[in-house]
């Protein structure tokens, strides 16, 4: 693996992208960035389509397409996830990177599972393309006492450090899976779509809960060029984000090639699409690029900052084609397994790619 280019560009790896992205930014944060400061990503009220009539739902699903065909992003409200829990989340968060060996947490280093790399990634090693100052752990369906179907009993030991933190993170896992179907349903629906169309799909799927953990910075990385996390897009249909306290999210602008600072609401939902969800949508709802910079205030120099997305696939055999009434599809079916392990080889390396045709026989790779 050759040393990573702080001044890398995203069309440096341009070759890996399986959706349009024609803009250029650098991945990390540098002196020659413009911010939009008077851009706003919109925060919608979750409880009108939750819980609404139906007209509080069509109207909510036409402010919320509206959103994320503007920018990929929105911020909601009223989700019904008590804040409680990511107040607890974030304290495991914090113990569980600051209180487990190295040695430990190496030997959950990750590896490819399906189509998602999973397990401990160290500080500077979340790709292979940026020295990223976060260090992160990746935890996909099996990890969790779930339903799900499985070729072996369940063993948490195989993917915690302390089995107690296994129920802990499973609540956080179970209270955004409840929020899977209504978030695309609404998506689908503020598109003219049946909004039912993943309904299927989406019963017991996958996803990738990931903690991050960005330690404050000494002064060499904080002078080093490098970013908290490089400059990229989600690879899933959406990620749900609870929103930190520490701010530092970035979002780019596509429509005045500008970065907008991000600090919704204590106890907000950030919901952004990513490349699946582009390519069935026929590029109406665009993986929207974003990393994560150094905070105004300057308190990266003394406060760690945490986070944990969860990101929601689909299992590796399913076929990810344009939906139906949105258009000539500019793309052709794919499974998700190439179509995932081909975008983010980028990052992993050229033997990540899975190639699975879409006509085969295959087994499905739900373990």
């Amino acid at each position: 693996m050759s040393e990573p280019d702080i001044k890398a560009v995203n069309q440096d790896f341009i070759r890996y992208d399986q959706v349009s992205k024609r803009h250029t930014y650098r991945l990390a944060e540098c002196d020659n960035d413009e911010f939009d400061d008077d851009y706003e990503i919109q925060t919608l009220d979750f409880g009108r389509y939750l819980s609404g009539n139906v007209h509080d739902r069509q109207s909510f699903a036409e402010d919320f397409g509206a959103a994320v065909q503007e920018i990929g992003f929105s911020v909601l409200t009223n989700h019904g996830v008590d804040p409680a829990l990511y107040e607890e989340i974030e304290e495991r968060t914090e113990t569980l990177f600051t209180s487990t060996p190295m040695e430990e947490k190496m030997r959950f280093r990750a590896e490819r599972f399906g189509s998602v790399s999973q397990g401990y990634f160290p500080i500077k090693e979340t790709s292979d393309i940026h020295p990223d100052l976060v260090e992160g752990w990746v935890w996909c369906r099996r990890a969790f006492d779930m339903p799900q179907k499985r070729s072996a009993p369940y063993d948490p030991g195989n993917f915690w450090p302390e089995v107690a933190y296994e129920p802990v993170m499973r609540k956080l896992a179970l209270a955004h899976e409840a929020l899977f179907r209504p978030v695309t349903q609404a998506m689908f629906q503020g598109l003219g779509c049946d909004p039912h169309l993943y309904d299927e799909k989406l019963t017991n799927t996958n996803f990738g809960l990931r903690l991050n953990y960005y330690p404050p910075l000494g002064q060499a990385d904080d002078q080093s060029g490098a970013s908290r996390l490089l400059g990229h897009e989600d690879v899933d249909l959406f990620t749900i984000l609870p929103a930190s306290k520490v701010s530092g999210l970035q979002v780019w602008n596509h429509m005045n090639r500008q970065w907008v600072r991000l600090d919704p609401p204590p106890g907000s939902l950030i919901i952004n699409t990513g490349d699946y969800m582009q390519r069935i949508t026929n590029d109406r709802l665009p993986s929207t690029s974003h990393r994560v910079g150094k905070p105004l205030d300057s308190s990266h120099r003394n406060t760690a900052r945490i986070s944990f997305p969860i990101a929601v696939y689909l299992w590796e055999d399913e076929i990810l084609e344009v939906l139906p009434g949105l258009g000539e599809p500019r793309y052709k079916p794919i499974k998700a397994i190439t179509f995932h392990t081909r975008s983010t080889s980028k990052f992993y390396g050229e033997d990540y790619a899975v190639e699975s045709p879409v006509n085969d026989n295959e087994a499905s790779g739900r373990t």
